[in-house]
């Protein structure tokens, strides 16, 4: 497997599994008012996950670019240039 492909794969699969844990962590604070320790580490750990998305769409960026850059490459031996 490629690394990239490892890597997207990997901040994906952490993103996804953060975010699930924001909105389980949303639900019980719903039902009970939470204190100001958890809202606090609701809040970091909401950060985070915007970390991550950011991080994982920069990431989707540069392979994009990468796989646009080696398909010229790649393309042009094709063609002989």
């Amino acid at each position: 497997m490629h690394p990239a492909v490892f890597l997207l794969a990997l901040l994906s699969t952490v993103g996804i599994a953060a975010f699930t844990v924001v909105k389980v962590a949303r639900l019980f604070t719903t039902r009970a008012s939470p204190s100001a320790d958890v809202r606090e580490r609701l809040e970091e750990l909401e950060r985070g996950v915007q970390s991550l998305q950011q991080e994982l769409a920069e990431t989707q960026e540069r392979l994009d670019f990468a796989e646009r850059l080696l398909s010229t490459v790649r393309e042009e031996r094709r063609i002989g240039g």
